[in-house]
């Protein structure tokens, strides 16, 4: 998957709404037909979504479409309606266990194989809202090779917080362990992006720029975001920074010279660096380099 800095939750019904999350320079936007869509519009939000895939198709940033879950039994009718060419990948909700992915992934081959798009050209980013899926979280990202990224285990008073129990707080202790399990799950599965979400609290953006930064920490790459506001704190954040990049291009410099004055190691402005920093500081210049196609 791409590295997105920020995904931009857009409620599916309303159309104009996705050109200001356009405008808000969020990496990714999630036209949303869940939660955020009433009952009684399921049906028109499923027109308007395609429409605004047409219509955004080639353009940036990425649409990826939150579908209601297999639960719901409205999974098939989304699928029929916005698996097309301009999706990039569905955003799963109240996944229960790793067979509703090994389904998906059939029935998108399916449509894919039907409709002459690319195979496994829709990939999956996997929403951790039930204890079901955070007992089997291992298992669920590695269902699938559509699997693109995780996600779960924070926000208050919402589906993950019910089904598990928990009171949210900002400093986020009562999810650690979740939090941390989803981001081994995911490197184990050679997902290397996860991302964190959501911020509710849509004023309080020092709030979201501190959770940004400890999920950062964590191992999170991204934030799945709720309003506007939220996108240039996630952009900022979870950007290398130019000193960052500086600092990681004059290391690879320094070992290089020592390598080949025959020395596998280096002191590198005070601190002793080997290969191994070598390779996290590659991995901060192929950050960079990916996050300036968003620029």
């Amino acid at each position: 998957m791409k590295p997105y800095r920020s995904m931009l939750f857009v409620p599916g019904h309303k159309g104009s709404w996705a050109d200001k999350g356009v405008a808000s320079g969020a990496d990714a936007l999630i036209l949303d037909l869940e939660d955020s869509v009433p009952a009684a519009g399921k049906e028109q939000a499923r027109v308007t979504v395609a429409e605004t895939i047409d219509r955004l198709h080639g353009a940036r940033p990425d649409l990826w479409v939150r579908a209601n879950p297999e639960v719901s039994g409205l999974l098939g009718a989304d699928l029929e309606a916005v698996v097309r060419p301009g999706l990039t990948g569905l955003f799963l909700a109240k996944v229960f266990d790793a067979q509703e992915i090994v389904r998906l992934d059939a029935v998108l081959t399916h449509i894919e194989q039907r409709d002459g798009l690319e195979p496994g050209a829709v990939r999956l980013i996997v929403s951790y809202e039930t204890a079901s899926s955070m007992a089997h979280c291992e298992e669920i990202a590695g269902a699938s090779p559509r699997v693109a990224s995780l996600l779960g285990a924070t926000g208050p008073n919402a589906d993950v917080g019910r089904e598990l129990g928990f009171e949210f707080t900002p400093a986020g202790l009562e999810t650690l362990y979740l939090r941390s399990r989803l981001v081994l799950a995911a490197r184990a599965n050679g997902l290397h992006h996860p991302v964190t979400g959501v911020w509710q609290d849509i004023k309080d953006l020092d709030g979201c720029r501190r959770f940004c930064l400890d999920n950062r920490a964590l191992g999170y790459r991204g934030l799945v975001a709720i309003h506007p506001s939220h996108v240039a704190v996630a952009n900022e954040v979870f950007s290398p920074t130019p000193e960052q990049v500086d600092h990681a291009r004059r290391m690879i410099a320094a070992f290089r010279a020592a390598e080949a004055a025959g020395s596998a190691a280096v002191d590198f402005e005070g601190q002793h660096i080997d290969i191994a920093h070598v390779k996290t500081a590659e991995g901060v210049i192929a950050l960079a380099d990916a996050m300036a196609v968003h620029a």
